[in-house]
């Protein structure tokens, strides 16, 4: 069944056994009540129905009181599939502004290459409609603060499509860390590893593809003028030109939840390396990338330190996952599994090298050390062993869902988004500038609170 996303930040603050060594399931709330009529339905389009445009769709049309009514998108194949898939009804296009024309519609979703995402956004939000973009929300950082603004200037709403600010587990572990239960937090790892060809985006390249099927110049848009090459539309990710490799695809689920649960605003300096070790295709962004992140002190969190890692030639399998490491604990979220957090016993003294001495003064250290420190009983509650608790999701919930049911929600309510321009540029502003510091060889310094590279 699928779960409705209202409530999940408070449900997921009770109800959990606290029992050690014991598995507990998250609780969800339970799916939201079917619209009243035909007039209380959310009418959306698609902009790029490509894999993530695809993905997107099946997941919000699941969403009650949500209807599909149009599609846009560069490719004739795509439009086809989208009649085949919703109805011959659907409205396809491959002028996506065909779209924001139509009155009948009251929200897109963007999943269009992303030197695409900034103008297209902008362009619906000032034709009156709600967006759900998927991340990263900008190709370059510079262009955020427009983005921004337009929502503020029209008082549109728009979601960033990164997920993970949405989870049910994200938002526990957020609060086990505000709770303080695993003390004081200054590192935290993530990592990404695939091991495919379709992992490293060698996606398919339809028999078809020619200037005939495919509206080249529409799809270059602000990019440089080149030749029809298909490659470079069905593979796009690989190419700065029109994608953010590594960084913007993936380094930014990443940041989105490390920023979701530390509460933070994202780092002040940024340090990659890498390198295209594998993937040679054509590509020109690389398939290793590592990058370590100062973050700053804040009113709710002392500073603390990143490391990430992307590795797509990943011999030991394919996943991801976070490392919360503190000062009495660690917590490891394993995404679209479970959280696991391991408490280290209670120091009940600090223990002495009082053995490195000579007999003599070894023994009036122990003397005065046993005096301060006296031989506790095995019961006493300080003498407790490891403990390891761990949540799972509950049967048949997605993050993906939940993204999709609080972006929908909010347009009916008109309250602000879990993920709206400003955490967008905030988590995809140092996935970005990981890309810079990549191909520049240099530490890059960026202000978190105004979102500005800093000289």
């Amino acid at each position: 069944m699928r779960l409705q996303a209202k409530h999940l930040m408070s449900t997921t603050r009770r109800n959990f056994l606290q029992t050690a060594g014991v598995t507990s399931v998250l609780a969800a709330a339970p799916a939201a009540a079917a619209p009243k009529g035909p007039n209380d339905k959310i009418n959306f389009a698609c902009i790029g129905f490509g894999i993530m445009g695809q993905g997107d769709v099946s997941t919000a049309v699941t969403v009650p009181g949500t209807k599909l009514v149009a599609v846009a998108d560069i490719y004739q194949g795509r439009l086809d599939l989208a009649k085949e898939r919703y109805g011959k009804d659907i409205f396809t296009t491959r002028d996506y502004r065909e779209i924001l024309a139509r009155p009948d519609i009251d929200a897109v979703i963007v999943a269009t290459p992303d030197h695409w995402h900034q103008q297209q956004a902008i362009d619906a939000m000032r034709a009156g409609k709600d967006v759900y973009c998927q991340k990263p929300m900008v190709h370059k950082v510079e262009q955020g603060a427009a983005v921004i603004q337009a929502a503020k200037e029209t008082g549109r709403i728009l979601q960033v499509g990164s997920q993970r600010a949405s989870s049910i587990l994200y938002a526990k572990a957020r609060d086990l860390v505000k709770e303080g239960v695993l003390g004081e937090v200054r590192m935290v790892e993530a990592f990404w590893d695939r091991n495919s060809a379709q992992g490293a985006w060698q996606y398919s390249i339809p028999p078809d593809a020619s200037t005939t099927t495919v509206d080249w110049d529409r799809f270059l848009g602000t990019a440089p003028k080149r030749p029809f090459e298909p490659v470079r539309l069905f593979r796009w990710r690989n190419y700065q030109d029109y994608g953010t490799g590594v960084a913007g695809d993936l380094f930014v689920h990443l940041f989105t939840g490390i920023h979701y649960v530390m509460d933070s605003n994202g780092p002040n300096r940024v340090m990659t390396t890498g390198g295209l070790y594998h993937w040679k295709d054509g590509r020109d962004v690389p398939d290793l990338m590592m990058g370590m992140y100062d973050y700053p002190q804040t009113a709710t969190h002392p500073e603390f330190n990143l490391s990430l890692r992307l590795n797509f030639l990943a011999g030991g399998g394919e996943g991801s996952g976070f490392r919360f490491i503190g000062s009495e604990g660690v917590l490891d979220l394993a995404v679209g599994g479970a959280l696991v957090l391991k408490r280290k016993p209670k120091e009940t003294e600090p223990g002495t090298t009082a053995g490195t001495f000579s007999k003599s003064t070894a023994n009036q250290i122990l003397k005065d050390y046993r005096g301060k420190y006296p031989v506790q009983p095995a019961s006493a509650d300080g003498m407790r062993a490891n403990t390891e608790q761990r949540w799972v999701l509950p049967p048949g919930y997605t993050e993906q869902y939940a993204h999709h049911a609080n972006f929908f929600e909010h347009l009916r309510s008109r309250q602000p988004v879990i993920e709206d321009p400003t955490f967008g540029l905030r988590a995809a502003g140092p996935a970005l500038l990981s890309n810079v510091s990549y191909f520049t060889k240099k530490t890059v310094h960026w202000d978190p609170e105004k979102m500005v590279v800093k000289a």
